[in-house]
């Protein structure tokens, strides 16, 4: 038996002995495979919570709503406004919106006779920038993929083998990731933000992010997409639909998407 699989099998431990629990569900790779395997395994007393905030991605929202329903899985939508605190985008944002949107889905649980709230971290994460992390271990979130030692390249290969259509689907970080830190957050902005990357997926370019700073949009695009993206006629209609947009300039980065490259370089891991 391959590492990948024992790994699999420690994870259906790991979820048989908590049972009862609220999935914390973005509709991210990692806490779809987590949500589906825990729904295979018929824990008696589970249920997806999604958090819908104004830095979510809507599309995040409806696929997370689409697979739940596909597979009758108990899903519960929790609207939380804007916390103040994270207004400023200061360098330890992901940290306080954790300890927030968790709080709540904490308090959710208990008031439903839920046992635990599980994420969707997994063994990779534990070597980024993730300051969010030191919230989940304050607050007693389980993760149970990352308790496995399952990586995002062994949950896509099991996905992809429970037919898991979103096995391939690019990674999404909420889109206070696109603002530099230490700059206000407007509604605005985050419109802005998601309307360009929901242009630039429909043109056919997925996993791709647009970086605001000021009026300028920083296009970050997976590998084999730079050629492509500079290529005619395509440039000309990705400039004139950022514009149109509220870009006054439009920028390629040559280095390509990339997680983190908004965090200072002193960070220390």
């Amino acid at each position: 038996m391959d590492s990948k699989n024992q790994k699999s099998l420690k994870l259906n431990s790991i979820l048989k002995y908590l049972n009862s629990f609220v999935v914390a569900f973005s509709g991210g790779v990692d806490s779809t495979f987590l949500l589906h395997r825990a729904h295979t395994l018929k824990n008696s007393n589970i249920i997806a919570v999604t958090i819908r905030t104004p830095y979510i991605p809507s599309r995040e929202i409806e696929e997370a709503i689409e697979f739940t329903s596909s597979f009758g899985i108990g899903h519960k939508i929790i609207d939380i406004g804007f916390p103040e605190m994270i207004k400023s985008n200061p360098i330890d944002r992901c940290y306080m919106c954790k300890k927030t949107l968790f709080t709540d889905l904490l308090s959710f649980a208990s008031e439903n006779n839920y046992r635990f709230v599980i994420d969707g971290t997994n063994a990779d994460d534990i070597n980024d920038f993730r300051p969010g992390m030191n919230a989940l271990k304050e607050l007693g979130i389980r993760s149970p993929l990352l308790e496995a030692g399952l990586t995002k390249k062994d949950i896509r290969e099991l996905s992809r083998e429970a037919d898991l259509d979103i096995w391939d689907k690019p990674a999404m970080a909420c889109l206070l990731t696109r603002i530099p830190y230490d700059t206000e957050i407007s509604e605005q902005a985050l419109r802005l933000a998601e309307k360009a990357e929901n242009m630039l997926l429909e043109l056919g370019y997925p996993g791709t992010r647009v970086r605001l700073h000021g009026d300028l949009a920083r296009i970050e695009c997976l590998p084999g997409y730079i050629e492509k993206i500079i290529r005619n006629p395509d440039k000309e209609h990705i400039i004139s639909n950022l514009k149109k947009i509220g870009f006054r300039y439009v920028s390629l980065d040559l280095e390509g998407y990339r997680t983190g490259s908004s965090n200072p370089e002193n960070i220390q891991l």
